[in-house]
């Protein structure tokens, strides 16, 4: 069995932000005195976050605005100057200015790649800092409690051996949301494995305060389905294809069928209530035995209008062959 290896000499950190504030000097003061080299990519940040990056030691990325922005070309660009100047390392660390790295995360996600050599990337548990400040807020927390174990796929906070990532030419930098699972596809393809661990990872600081910012977010979910399902849809993979159809069946179709039957007889608003019944039947399935599985069940089912005009969207961009425009929420 392979012995355990020191982030400080193994691993490097890409950090994309903008306009993070103290979420982002957070961030930095997390992984600065436990890994190796710490890269900072900022994409057009007004509040002094070059600066402060600057101030700690960390090497700084200031991408070209001019060019549409993705937190993928974000991260590509931090993982090529991190290869500059830690061209020995064996792993990369990606992390979102706005979560802080738990202090032991670093040292356990190592150990793990470096004891099972077939995963090539690895995530542990994502949790909201303020759950309490918002419903939204917590259900991102509950978002992030995936099961432990292989998985297929990891999101924007994950580490993964270089190798592996460069030998599948990174992130698509074209995507504009759903770029993580995308590279997991890619990285599953070529034979490496994906793992959660049942440890602590990230805080994470949506700041979701109202429902406009929840839409955009649910939206741009619905844009990430339908560009994944496109790409990578074709069987066994079927990637985001059930999730795509979801948001178009309950989202899009389903509303204007009702719309237009109304229009002919009343009497068909009563297809309204196959909605509620979503919800009933995602509580029933559900193991949990609080409220908050209502809540997740209620969003979850409202989701589906914002995911259907994200699938929109991108069925737009298709035919007219148009660039996707970021979608954001904060």
């Amino acid at each position: 069995m392979a012995e355990s290896a020191d982030p400080r000499t193994t691993c490097g950190v890409v950090v994309i932000g903008r306009n993070e504030g103290e979420r982002l000097r957070r961030c930095i003061d997390s992984v600065a005195n436990v890994a190796g080299p710490v890269v900072y990519v900022d994409s057009g940040s007004s509040d002094g976050s070059v600066a402060m990056a600057r101030s700690r030691n960390v090497s700084v990325v200031e991408i070209d605005m001019t060019v549409p922005f993705t937190a993928a070309r974000a991260r590509n660009a931090g993982f090529a100057h991190l290869r500059e100047v830690g061209p020995g390392l064996a792993f990369v660390q990606f992390v979102d200015g706005d979560c802080e790295v738990d202090s032991a995360w670093l040292g356990k996600a190592v150990d793990f790649l470096t004891r099972n050599p077939e995963v090539v990337a690895v995530c542990g548990r994502r949790r909201e800092r303020f759950p309490e400040q918002s419903i939204y807020n917590a259900l991102c927390d509950m978002e992030w409690d995936t099961p432990v174990g292989e998985a297929r796929a990891c999101g924007g906070d994950s580490m993964m051996r270089i190798d592996a990532f460069e030998s599948v030419g990174g992130f698509r930098a074209d995507l504009i949301a759903g770029e993580e699972p995308e590279l997991c596809v890619r990285l599953r393809a070529s034979g490496g494995k994906i793992w959660r661990l049942g440890a602590e990872m990230t805080l994470h600081d949506a700041a979701m305060t109202h429902i406009g910012q929840w839409w955009k977010r649910a939206k741009r979910a619905g844009y990430a389905f339908a560009e994944g399902a496109n790409l990578h849809g074709a069987p066994p993979e079927r990637h985001y294809v059930p999730q795509a159809r979801r948001a178009l069946l309950w989202g899009l179709a389903m509303p204007v069928a009702i719309a237009a039957a109304t229009i002919v007889d009343p009497v068909y608003l009563g297809l309204l209530l196959l909605y509620p019944l979503q919800v009933l039947r995602i509580v029933a399935k559900s193991r949990m035995a609080n409220r908050m599985v209502w809540w997740r069940a209620v969003f979850q089912v409202l989701g589906r209008f914002p995911e259907g005009i994200g699938t929109l969207y991108f069925l737009r961009d298709r035919l007219f062959r148009r660039k996707g425009m970021l979608i954001e929420y904060k």
